[in-house]
């Protein structure tokens, strides 16, 4: 029977997405997923994962991450150590190798999701060293002498924030995905999910403000899905009305902008902008 993804009950997937994940599956290829930070890449793993009664193996990628991690370490410090203690485990070569995410993704009794989380904040050549473990589903431990082959081919979700270009290798061995940010009513949808019965009012002014702010020319980080639910959870702890909300003619800044701009520039910009409204030129 073929695996089929779909929305769950905590997270609205759109038409597209939901057919980008299940020819992934179909394909047997990673599935690659771009999008600006906050619209929900690394939650879209853990929601195939549920969604398909899986478990998910984490993979999250740093700036140090070397790709041979992601296989096995060997912890060479350690056996120079006990041998110079006379320990007897010291003979067993296998006691110092730690196993990484691709691993035990690989030695799973049962199908797994594998996220490889943010795979651009790596080095350029990461993606690269991982080409032939995930295409082959298979691995050579040199120390031990062992392949390690995945007994069952696990869904592997890579996500990227799009911090730098991808080797084209590794693009083609993917099926990609850009996941756009929500319209209104996707993301009416989604609150639905967070905020089930929010008052109409209170929200379409919410999403006024919301989508006013992000369409504010020289914005250097505009506000995502997740920080639209953080602004609308202080604003029902407020307890504010869609009045409350309301600003001044010449008042940029909304309610609670903590949640929504998160940098000084930005700020800076709404007050520059709050500044010239009140301050023509004659």
């Amino acid at each position: 029977m073929t695996m089929q993804f779909t929305s769950t009950d905590s997270y609205v997937a759109p038409p597209d997405l939901a057919k980008a994940v299940n020819a992934a599956i179909t394909l047997e290829r990673p599935l690659l997923v771009k999008g600006e930070p906050g619209t929900g890449k690394t939650e879209l793993a853990r929601q195939v994962a549920e969604s398909l009664g899986l478990r998910m193996v984490e993979w999250n990628v740093k700036s140090t991450t070397k790709a041979q991690q992601g296989l096995y370490e060997y912890d060479a410090v350690s056996r120079l150590r006990d041998s110079q203690l006379g320990e007897a485990r010291v003979h067993d070569v296998a006691n110092y190798i730690r196993k990484g995410k691709i691993w035990q993704a690989f030695e799973a009794d049962e199908k797994v999701v594998l996220l490889i989380d943010e795979v651009d904040k790596a080095d350029i050549e990461f993606p690269n060293d991982l080409l032939q473990e995930l295409d082959r589903m298979e691995f050579h431990v040199y120390e031990t002498g062992e392949t390690i082959a995945a007994k069952h081919r696990p869904i592997v979700i890579i996500t990227s924030n799009n911090e730098k270009e991808l080797p084209d290798a590794f693009l083609r061995r993917c099926f990609f995905h850009y996941i756009r940010f929500p319209d209104a009513e996707t993301l009416k949808r989604i609150v639905e999910v967070h905020y089930p019965g929010l008052k109409p009012r209170l929200l379409e002014e919410a999403l006024g403000q919301f989508f006013e702010i992000r369409e504010v020319q020289g914005l250097k980080k505009k506000p995502s899905t997740s920080e639209f639910l953080d602004w609308l959870k202080l604003i029902l702890a407020e307890d504010l009305t869609p009045e409350d909300l309301k600003r001044p003619a010449q008042e940029m800044l909304p309610k609670l902008h903590g949640a929504l701009l998160k940098n000084e520039q930005d700020i800076s910009l709404f007050e520059r902008l709050a500044f010239m409204s009140r301050n023509p030129r004659r």
